[in-house]
């Protein structure tokens, strides 16, 4: 047989290392991954997903219980209230960590004794789908590596980064307001190493080659315990050249590509998600041409979808979404609204004009909400993102402040997360609406923990066995919601979708399934008033017998109007 598999490599290898040996770096890569230089190709633009396709977003420690490891007692609240509901899991980075709730990692290789081991991890990736991190920009600068690479000797030595002071950094750009370089002690004397979130989150040098095969090794033994949904993390940062933005840069996409073909050919079902907060235009870049990310975030969705909530106005909204080009078979987005990290501000670049983005972030501060800044090359100081619990978020709207509708507008943007074309998910703390946590953002001295609380188990069942809770409220719609979409093929990440044009108060768009046996108008009042839609203004085809599938009432009079309380949601199907 031919060495394609090697071939292949080895074109996108010299791309990134032209001085290199690229045969001899091909064979030392293969055999790590314990892949042969003739392994047959998966399937090229295979789907792995559907319409029944769920995520969950989680800590490993987020629900907890007395005396039990938080990993054994997630998959028990997994198991016991989401096992109908979600088909994946993303446990955010549940490894030995010195900051950053996990992204400072100090050891790829072992679970984190606080959180469990690596049998709790694989237990449920019996049950789910399983997403980890691949945090694979930085590590920690207490990790065994960074030690040996002030020591001067290997494994380490040469895997972190180093700057010069006097070079030309004023183009790279910075998601954060610390200093990019930092001074380190050496064997060899003063180094300074690249840090483009924090000081203890040292960047790694992949112009060093032996760190690419370092990774190779930590993927593979990922896969090995069940991993198959694998988060890039940061991954637009990874390859710095002095002078440059050192964001995107060609080699960063050709490192994509090679451990995409590495991953999928070792395991043809498993999928790789790259975590690119910048602006939209940007983002699209790492689907390549359906060879690098399998799926990419869709970080505009989540300001915009906000903003339209906040203000009653869905014209961003929508030209965003008339501008987003259908993904490619094989390649998705991942929709959400909210996350562990806070709302980023960078994908509304181009999208919302300044003195728009000056009302959001006033909105959300008024709702209790905090602004985190980054650095721009010119030494600005920019807002970065918004750090708010979802829930609150949309306790109101930018012109008349904290209203009644909280609950309403809150599902009001899930139905619409729910719908749009791509894999829906759900960060666990909007699943069960939880407010904002000041008490925790106040006792760690980070913005990003008013969002990241933790529960204990018990009080969690008692908040959602109280149907007056709105915890169980959001919860129980959510979850009827979640179990129409699943039903539905015009829900498939990649079914057609196009947008509605029914003025600014009515958010809509058209899915149609992929054997076009179904079609489904999702139409959404966005505003605090009634709004009336006339039935021919979409079109519904006569001879179809249509119903709402929110409601389960059916639509007979195609000539008529119906209408719609605030915030309220209909999915109009041709087929129950």
């Amino acid at each position: 047989m031919s060495q394609v598999l090697s071939a292949k490599l080895v074109s996108m290898l010299e791309t990134v290392y032209p001085a290199l040996d690229c045969d001899f770096l091909a064979s030392e890569l293969l055999t790590t991954m314990g892949l042969s230089p003739d392994q047959p190709p998966p399937a090229a633009h295979q789907n792995h997903w559907t319409e029944s396709d769920i995520v969950l977003i989680t800590y490993a420690d987020t629900v907890q219980r007395d005396d039990e490891k938080p990993l054994v007692t997630l998959r028990q609240f997994l198991n016991r209230c989401l096992s109908d509901s979600i088909s994946a899991v993303h446990i955010l980075p549940f490894f030995p960590s010195s900051s950053d709730d996990g992204f400072s990692v100090m050891d790829y290789l072992a679970v984190n004794e606080s959180h469990g081991n690596w049998e709790d991890v694989e237990a449920i990736a019996q049950d789910f789908k399983l997403m980890a991190d691949l945090v694979i920009n930085h590590m920690s600068a207490r990790s065994r590596w960074f030690e040996n690479f002030k020591r001067r000797i290997d494994p380490g030595k040469d895997y972190f980064f180093e700057g010069n002071p006097k070079d030309d950094l004023s183009a790279v750009v910075r998601p954060r307001t610390s200093p990019l370089l930092t001074s380190v002690h050496t064997e060899d004397g003063e180094r300074y190493v690249w840090c483009t979130f924090s000081e203890d989150q040292v960047d790694l040098n992949f112009a060093n080659p032996q760190v690419l095969i370092e990774f190779a090794a930590i993927v593979r033994y990922y896969l090995e315990r069940g991993v198959i949904i694998f988060r890039l993390d940061a991954v637009a940062f990874l390859w710095k050249e002095p002078g440059t933005p050192s964001i995107h840069l060609q080699q960063t996409h050709e490192l994509i590509k090679i451990l995409r073909l590495l991953i999928e050919h070792h395991s043809p079902d498993a999928v790789v998600i790259t975590e690119t907060n910048v602006p939209n235009r940007e983002n699209l870049t790492y689907f390549g041409n359906a060879n690098e990310a399998h799926v990419i975030y869709n970080f505009s969705l989540p300001p915009l979808l906000i903003n339209t909530l906040v203000t009653g106005d869905c014209k961003h909204l929508k030209t965003w979404l008339m501008s987003m080009p259908p993904a490619q078979m094989g390649t998705t987005y991942l929709n959400f609204i909210a996350s562990h990290d806070g709302v980023g501000m960078r994908p509304t670049d181009g999208l919302l004009s300044e003195e728009e983005k000056q009302r959001l972030l006033k909105t959300m501060e008024s709702f209790g909400g905090k602004v985190s800044f980054r650095r721009t090359p010119d030494g600005r100081d920019q807002p970065y993102e918004i750090n708010i619990a979802l829930y609150d978020a949309l306790k109101g709207t930018s012109g008349n402040g904290v209203d009644h509708w909280q609950l309403q507008r809150f599902i009001c943007a899930h139905t619409v997360m729910l719908a749009l074309e791509g894999i829906p998910a759900f960060y666990i703390h909007s699943l069960l609406a939880k407010e904002n946590d000041t008490e925790r953002m106040e006792h760690t001295g980070r913005l990003r923990s008013i969002n990241r609380s933790q529960w204990q188990l018990a009080d969690l069942e008692q908040e959602l066995d109280n149907p007056l809770s709105h915890h169980s409220k959001a919860y129980q719609e959510l979850k009827r919601l979640i179990a129409i979409r699943r039903k539905q093929p015009a829900f498939h990440p990649n079914a057609t979708q196009f947008t509605l044009h029914l003025g600014l108060k009515l958010f809509g768009f058209w899915r149609q399934s992929m054997r076009r046996e179904q079609s489904v108008f999702c139409i959404h009042n966005i505003s605090d008033e009634l709004q009336q839609v006339a039935l021919s203004d979409i079109n519904l085809i006569g001879t179809d017998h249509w119903i709402d599938l929110i409601a389960g009432t059916a639509i007979s009079d195609l000539s008529g109007c119906i209408t719609l309380k605030p915030y309220q949601s209909v999915w109009l199907s041709n087929r129950d």
